[in-house]
């Protein structure tokens, strides 16, 4: 598996550190979405994980806080 496939690996290993994390589920899908809340360096961006809709690929959102 790449690091594509595994975006949190590669998250943690470009030094970024999870400071958060919670999970809930999708009220339009059903489908569990995870939340990270991710440090380095005095920075912190929320990292949304979902699985897609059709296919087994993950989509990550990035939001910079």
């Amino acid at each position: 598996m790449s690091d594509m496939d595994k975006p949190l690996t590669a998250f943690t290993s470009q030094g970024w550190e999870v400071a958060n994390y919670s999970a809930a589920a999708d009220p339009s899908t059903g489908s569990l979405v995870h939340s990270f809340l991710m440090r380095r360096q005095g920075k912190s961006k929320l990292v949304i994980i979902r699985k897609k809709m059709l296919g087994e690929s993950l989509v990550t959102e990035e939001l910079e806080i």
